[in-house]
């Protein structure tokens, strides 16, 4: 991990944004987050020339070892910030000058939304215009937001979402993502920037938060604790592994026209029911684990998106095999137990402290 402290850092400043025929300068937002983590981690296996600034503001889903295996990659940088300060923002365009923002950092989770509406407006609303409006002062090339299929609402059974499709969100987590898209487009037709935005099916893999279905189930299951399942247990959702969500992000990034939207999906299809019967049995644990528990409020009971658009004009599709990419993701948790145990604790809430990294 990089220290920004400016005795120590200021040739490295200047070198990191230099040579700009040789490498590019990426700023990533939410990078120590579930798909942010991933991302950068892809980003820096796959262009060893470019530079990855992560700007966090560590939030409880914001956790610094997901980044452990590259956190002194000189290439690397972390910097901590709250992506709803205009202060915050203005000072890692102004440090970094940054090439390319690709944009995760939200607040993510349905049931806290309902819970705390709020928040997810600041962050996901105020936040991305923020970002938007500094990038438009720095002239940055490509600006990518990181969506979601819930902003299609409920899909219907033989239906999925195109991305033309109008957008009927039913939660305020799914509303404030649908209001961020909403700022991409007026960014790009008033401003002229240039923009894509990602929407991608439930993702799963290492680094998940354990609020989350998938990593929840697993993480229960190893310590044989109930397994709660909302309503009747028949909600579904498509997949896609986290790595081939990295690869998506990179085409559009690359060679996505501007202006336009990408669904990002697997054709992964099940319920959550069946979803939670698959793990348990791979992982050789009693199916009387599970527990229906009181369905949450506006709970969609479908999403299905066509990815049909990214397969043909940029030629992305999914690579890795649902119950392939299951049994590894349940093996990576096996295997980071001292990880879950941190994460369960609240400890890796002091990664940051401990480490002294990024901005105080």
């Amino acid at each position: 991990m990089i220290e920004y402290v400016d005795e120590d850092f200021g040739f490295f400043k200047e070198e990191f944004k230099t040579d700009k025929n040789l490498s590019k300068i990426l700023l990533v937002t939410g990078g120590a987050g579930f798909i942010g983590a991933n991302f950068i981690s892809y980003i820096l296996d796959n262009y060893p020339e470019y530079r990855v600034i992560n700007f966090d503001k560590l939030t409880y889903a914001g956790n610094l070892n997901n980044l452990s295996l590259i956190e002194n990659n000189p290439n690397y940088v972390f910097m901590k910030g709250d992506i709803a300060n205009k202060k915050d923002v203005k000072n890692v365009y102004e440090e970094f000058n940054p090439d390319f923002v690709v944009h995760f950092a939200a607040e993510s989770h349905v049931d806290r939304s309902i819970i705390n509406p709020d928040i997810f407006l600041e962050t996901n609303v105020i936040g991305t215009q923020n970002l938007l409006n500094f990038a438009r002062e720095h002239k940055i090339e490509k600006f990518v937001l990181i969506s979601t299929d819930e902003v299609y609402g409920s899909v219907e059974k033989g239906h999925s979402s195109i991305e033309t499709d109008r957008m009927e969100p039913n939660n305020p987590y799914s509303a404030s993502k649908a209001a961020a898209e909403f700022l991409i487009r007026v960014a790009h037709q008033t401003y002229g920037q240039r923009v894509n935005v990602v929407r991608s099916c439930n993702n799963y893999g290492r680094y998940q938060f354990p609020e989350k279905i998938i990593p929840k189930i697993i993480c229960n299951a190893m310590q044989d604790k109930p397994i709660p399942i909302y309503g009747d247990g028949k909600n579904s959702r498509s997949w896609l592994n986290v790595k081939d969500h990295c690869a998506a992000i990179d085409v559009v990034l690359h060679s996505g026209k501007s202006g336009e939207i990408y669904n990002v999906a697997a054709k992964n299809e099940i319920s959550n029911i069946d979803l939670a019967e698959k793990i348990l049995k791979k992982m050789g644990k009693p199916l009387d684990l599970i527990e229906f528990v009181f369905d949450r409020p506006g709970h969609d009971k479908r999403y299905s998106v066509n990815a049909n658009k990214i397969h043909n004009q940029l030629g992305w599709s999914p690579k890795i095999n649902f119950d392939d990419g299951l049994d590894e993701t349940i093996s990576w948790y096996l295997i980071h137990q001292d990880w879950v145990k941190d994460v369960i604790s609240g400890e890796y809430m002091n990664c940051y402290q401990k480490n002294g990294a990024g901005i105080k």
